[in-house]
């Protein structure tokens, strides 16, 4: 290998630097979709205001609806945005065209992600405020509160975004995708506390639950919006579990990169 080969072989950007420019390219094909970047980043605001304005009758039940809801939000996005996104990706023929090149699947995921954590990040503070203006929710006031916030929140994106790609797999167009995607994200919202509270589930129902993240990501922000720590005792195991909640993310996220790893198919014929 001759010195010039070496010299650009050494100049050629890293797996990270790539996926935060395939990112950057996710985000800006994302913003110029208007009507889905409309739906998508208001869909879930749209769904608090109407069940809100139905079954929230006290400011403490709309502290708890609202944490609830931005954990709905994320997996809406992550789990079924990304997952059809994928399924997309593929079915045009983007991915083999990416193949093609020298980023590699990684890169491609993080892009995602990317896009992922930003379009999140928007519905959350979309949800907040229609939480404000319409139900009076309080914002936490302490660092460590924001902190809580922001693992969780990272956790959750990671976690279920990988979920979201491996289970696309099984996916093989678009027309299929949303079926595929869409069935466990409705019923793991009635199994996660999202519009009914864990305690309130059957044994049998709660522990399906409990598997999943979306449970652990809603507990999570609870956790943060609560008035007071009082309110841990509404949940399953009556208190707020934070460590364990760290515990069950990070190891979906292990799971998650297994399960892509395995199952990541660059087109429908291949792997």
């Amino acid at each position: 290998m001759t010195t010039a080969t070496l010299s650009k072989a050494s100049a050629l950007p890293s797996a990270v630097a790539l996926g935060f420019a395939r990112g950057g390219t996710e985000l800006r094909e994302f913003f110029r979709q208007k009507e889905n970047l409309i739906f998508t980043i208001s869909l879930p605001a749209l769904l608090m205001l109407l069940l809100g304005t139905v079954y929230v009758k006290e400011p403490a039940a709309a502290q708890m609806f609202a944490a609830s809801m931005i954990g709905a939000g994320i997996i809406s996005t992550s789990f079924v945005g990304l997952g059809m996104s994928v399924v997309a990706d593929r079915e045009d023929g983007t991915l083999k065209r990416l193949r093609g090149t020298p980023m590699p699947f990684s890169s491609y995921f993080l892009g995602k992600i990317v896009l992922v954590f930003v379009s999140s990040l928007f519905e959350a503070v979309l949800l907040l405020v229609v939480g404000i203006l319409r139900f009076d929710v309080e914002l936490p006031t302490s660092l460590d509160k924001w902190f809580t916030f922001g693992w969780v929140f990272v956790l959750g994106v990671i976690s279920c975004s990988l979920i979201g790609v491996a289970l696309s797999s099984i996916a093989k167009s678009t027309r299929n995708a949303a079926g595929v995607l869409n069935l466990p994200y409705i019923v793991l919202q009635f199994l996660s506390g999202v519009f009914i509270m864990q305690s309130a589930l059957p044994d049998s129902l709660r522990t399906v639950g409990s598997i999943f993240p979306l449970k652990w990501v809603c507990q999570g922000f609870r956790s943060v919006f609560a008035l007071n720590d009082d309110y841990a005792v509404m949940e399953a195991a009556g208190s707020w579990e934070l460590g364990r909640i760290a515990l069950v993310l990070g190891a979906w996220t292990i799971v998650g990169l297994v399960l892509v790893s395995r199952t990541f198919r660059w087109s429908n014929t291949s792997r």
